[in-house]
C-alpha cells in the first residue's frame, strides 16, 4: 500500500494517522504489525503528541537550530541540511495493531516529516499479520 502527501513547506510534520487507519481499514486488516516507511532522503516519519501542534512546532524549531540551513555544507544540490534531519528523525516506524486499530497511545500521532518541500511524496505501508505472512501490496 502507498499513501500520496503533499507537502506545502519546506520544512513540516503532517499527521498521516487517519491515512495509515483508513488503509488499514480498506485492507481488513486486523491484527500484526504495520510498518510506515518513506522511500525518501529529505523525508522522515515518526510518532509523536499529535494533541499539541506547538509539540510538533518545537521540534521543528530546535531540528533547524541543530541543522541550520547555513553551514559549510559541500552537498551541490543545498540541501544537506535535509539530508541531516531525514537521518536523525528516520525513514521508518513499526506500530501493532489489535482489532484493526493502531495501537498508539493517548496522545501519540504518525507523522511524515518534510525536509525539502514543497514536494508531492510517498510513504509505503507493509503489514505483516499475526500469522507471520506478509500481505503483499
Amino acid at each position: 500500500m502507498q499513501l500520496t502527501i503533499k507537502t506545502s513547506a519546506k520544512t513540516e510534520m503532517i499527521n498521516i494517522t487517519g491515512q495509515v487507519q483508513e488503509a488499514l481499514d480498506l485492507e481488513h486488516f486486523h491484527n500484526g504489525i504495520c510498518m510506515v516507511y518513506v522511500p525518501h532522503t529529505t523525508a522522515a516519519v515518526t510518532i509523536n503528541e499529535s494533541a499539541d501542534p506547538n509539540v510538533t512546532r518545537d521540534i521543528l524549531m530546535i531540528l533547524n537550530k541543530v541543522v541550520p540551513w547555513q553551514a559549510d555544507y559541500r552537498h551541490i544540490e543545498g540541501n544537506s541540511p535535509a539530508h541531516i534531519k531525514a537521518s536523525l528523525m528516520g525513514a521508518s516506524v513499526m506500530l501493532a495493531v489489535e482489532k484493526g486499530r493502531l495501537l498508539l497511545g493517548t496522545w501519540q500521532g504518525i507523522f511524515f516529516c518534510e525536509f525539502d518541500g514543497p514536494r508531492t511524496r510517498k510513504a509505503h505501508l507493509k503489514l505483516l499479520s499475526n500469522e507471520g505472512s506478509i500481505l503483499h501490496h
